[in-house]
């Protein structure tokens, strides 16, 4: 058995598709937005509210994270992921090559894989492409990924080329290895690979080219979001959605604000992460329906109106921006939990709308007034 994709219908007037994807561990509706979870846990967020209030149909786990600490002996014993943090439906892992790429101090890459040393105590470690494999094979997740160079922004080209074709020297190892090996836990995983190419519009034609003859369930396009002009990230994007195959789920990593994932949709994505809605929320930045809030700013101070006047989960139709910026004047923990179910439901409110407007047939108007919306100040 292996993953599987079916599209319900494209947007007349754009590449925007819905679509289903089923795992082991359940369906997931397209285009979907997947909370990161980077130790096993999505960042001052409950695992109630994440299934029963934010309804996130899949999340993500971090394999560098996850493979330190608490380390692979114990997540084997707790019989995986799923069974060691409590959730039953689908999980994606990356591969551990973003975070070697923000070691780039502190790590060292040949043709073997990537040597670097921990964040935590300093001690030395190797990935290669075929431990990865084995190293996502006990954390158990239902989508893993190719372990992969990601290149940094700006990058000359012939770096840039280097490390694609390295990419898919890796790509074929990673292959191999999952290939010739079995899931642990008595439940089928999928390989996805990832596309490369810097921002060279030949590189990322020929990777993509690569990549879609590999076959595989599923593709995922790297190495944006990473300082480039937005105008590039989605040139690319269009480009590379042009190539991978249509009846494939393509996931676009690390991206981005709800401008970007909704021009992300409009060119063909179909899965979506970032840090982005969790991370600023612990700063009090709030996007809304209505616009971004600094809930920090004084004009709040006095406002008791909801934190969305949609009403987008029940912690806005529970607390006040006028409470909830209380809660940050006082460094009370609650105010950054708050905040975090708030941009997180945000998050999937904003894409299960686009998933109905695709089917409506209305997408294109109605992502042209939102992208405008969703990027004010207020």
């Amino acid at each position: 058995m292996s993953l599987t994709f079916s599209l319900v219908t494209t947007d007349s007037k754009s590449n925007a598709r819905a679509g289903v994807v089923t795992t082991a561990h359940g369906q997931i509706q397209t285009p979907i937005f997947m909370p990161v979870g980077t130790v096993g846990s999505v960042k001052a967020v409950h695992t109630r509210e994440i299934e029963n209030d934010i309804k996130a149909q899949i999340i993500l786990g971090n394999t560098y994270h996850l493979y330190l600490r608490p380390g692979l002996d114990i997540l084997q014993k707790a019989g995986g992921l799923h069974k060691f943090i409590g959730v039953n439906r689908p999980i994606l892992t990356d591969s551990g090559g973003y975070q070697v790429y923000s070691l780039a101090a502190q790590r060292k890459l040949t043709e073997e894989g990537a040597k670097f040393a921990s964040h935590i105590d300093g001690s030395k470690h190797l990935f290669t492409p075929e431990g990865v494999m084995d190293i996502q094979r006990r954390i158990g997740a239902d989508i893993i990924m190719a372990f992969d160079e990601c290149t940094p922004y700006p990058c000359e080209y012939e770096y840039a080329r280097k490390s694609m074709e390295m990419t898919h020297r890796w790509l074929t190892r990673c292959i191999e290895r999952f290939d010739s090996t079995e899931p642990l836990y008595g439940y089928y995983q999928t390989l996805f690979p990832i596309v490369q190419g810097s921002t060279y519009a030949d590189l990322r034609a020929q990777s993509a080219e690569f990549i879609a003859a590999q076959n595989r369930p599923g593709n995922a396009i790297g190495g944006l979001s990473v300082g480039e002009p937005h105008e590039i990230m989605y040139e690319i994007t269009e480009q590379v959605c042009a190539i991978l195959p249509k009846d494939k789920p393509r996931y676009l990593m690390g991206v981005g604000t709800p401008a970007n994932i909704l021009e992300g949709i409009a060119n063909g994505i179909d899965m979506f992460d970032c840090v982005m809605p969790t991370r600023n929320a612990r700063h009090g930045m709030l996007y809304t329906t209505e616009g971004i809030i600094n809930i920090n700013n004084q004009k709040w101070k006095e406002d008791f109106s909801p934190i969305d006047p949609a009403g987008i989960t029940y912690v806005d139709t529970q607390y006040t921006k006028a409470y909830l910026r209380h809660l940050f004047a006082s460094e009370e923990l609650l105010g950054p939990q708050i905040a975090s179910v708030h941009n997180l439901g945000f998050y999937l409110w904003l894409v299960g709308q686009a998933r109905e407007h695709i089917i409506a047939g209305d997408f294109a108007t109605w992502k042209n007034v939102m992208v405008e919306k969703l990027s004010r100040r207020l």
